[in-house]
């Protein structure tokens, strides 16, 4: 999806979130999904600390560029804007390891589920390490 035109990213998009009502695992679905888009390290337009910096999901998949914090940020979005998730509490953390001084912007969801700790899909909460921190805890709502 993310090497084809704009139009057909949007469409993907969409169908990629009517997919995830359907699927039996749709949280690995969406690891999976968002596992294949173009990485760049920082995207210097997005400040995670100021909201009014953060472009609508529409805007993201255009740009098609994608840091851990912009990737984290649409996949909340991603799981706002479907059936099966809509009402679920999800927040977007920026977690710091304490030991390694590497930050992680994940998502928990339903106080049950990581995402985007790792490539290899959702984790249990219980197996973030203690040796995390909290820097900064958004409540995703619908993206505006």
């Amino acid at each position: 999806m993310f090497d084809q035109s704009i139009d057909n990213r949007l469409t993907g998009w969409s169908a990629h979130r009517k997919q995830l009502d359907e699927v039996a695992d749709p949280l690995q679905e969406i690891c999976d999904f968002w596992r294949q888009a173009p990485f760049i390290p920082h995207n210097r337009k997005v400040d995670p600390y100021y909201q009014q910096s953060w472009p609508s999901p529409w805007e993201i998949i255009v740009d098609n560029k994608y840091d851990d914090f912009t990737k984290a940020l649409m996949m909340g979005w991603t799981l706002k804007l479907t059936k099966k998730y809509r009402d679920s509490k999800i927040e977007l953390k920026t977690l710091v390891d304490l030991n390694q001084t590497r930050e992680y912007n994940v998502l928990y969801i339903d106080d049950n589920w990581v995402i985007n700790y790792n490539d290899n899909g959702p984790i249990t909460l219980k197996d973030i390490p203690d040796s995390f921190s909290i820097e900064n805890l958004i409540d995703l709502s619908s993206p505006r």
